[in-house]
């Protein structure tokens, strides 16, 4: 079979021997690497919406609304290496995953990257103060900058939709790029690719 008759999937598998691991997560694997990432995205999205639910309708206290995990790792969603773990994971996958990306898409992803970047900020602060025992401010928790004038937990849940929606347009546009992008794209993750045309 000649290489010009071969697939674009197939070219992108069998130069896959010769890729470094950043080439593979942005090429051949990329799809399932998204994959894999959206799932932790997701679970952390889950236990931030059971939190709203048990504090908004079940008007549980707030120290008591600890979302899924919480009710049975509770000293585990206390804990502020917790949270900044899930900052650092986040804002790992999105800046190794984001040479996968093309045009518009690269454009939304890497906004979301810089508003995580943020957020990631936030909380190393939180973290700085949990190890070295003194809280910024007077408080008597860790307190982060923005959660000065909005609560920690409406706080969250809007630092995770902000990074959310351009994650998830990005996507889109990752999916159903226009010609152009997908002529770019070194990935399988195009939904319907085009069949080219001699």
């Amino acid at each position: 079979m000649s290489s010009q008759s071969m697939s674009p999937s197939c070219a992108i598998d069998r130069s896959a021997h010769h890729m470094t691991l950043m080439e593979k997560l942005n090429g051949p694997w990329h799809k399932r690497s998204l994959q894999v990432y959206m799932v932790i995205v997701l679970a952390h999205w889950a236990e931030h919406l059971a939190q709203a639910f048990q504090i908004y309708i079940l008007h549980w206290p707030v120290p008591a609304s600890r979302g899924v995990l919480g009710l049975w790792f509770p000293s585990l969603i206390k804990s502020e290496a917790l949270h900044y773990n899930y900052a650092i994971v986040m804002l790992i996958g999105l800046w190794v995953l984001r040479k996968g990306f093309v045009g518009r898409s690269y454009t939304w992803w890497m906004i979301a990257f810089w508003i995580q970047f943020w957020h990631h900020i936030e909380h190393a602060l939180l973290q700085a103060q949990a190890i070295f025992h003194h809280n910024l401010f007077g408080s008597p928790v860790p307190v982060s900058i923005v959660q000065l004038w909005i609560p920690r937990v409406e706080l969250h849940l809007f630092y995770n939709s902000v990074v959310f929606v351009p994650m998830v347009i990005g996507m889109y546009y990752h999916m159903f790029p226009t010609a152009e992008e997908e002529a770019h794209q070194g990935c399988g993750c195009v939904w319907q690719p085009r069949v080219a045309t001699a």
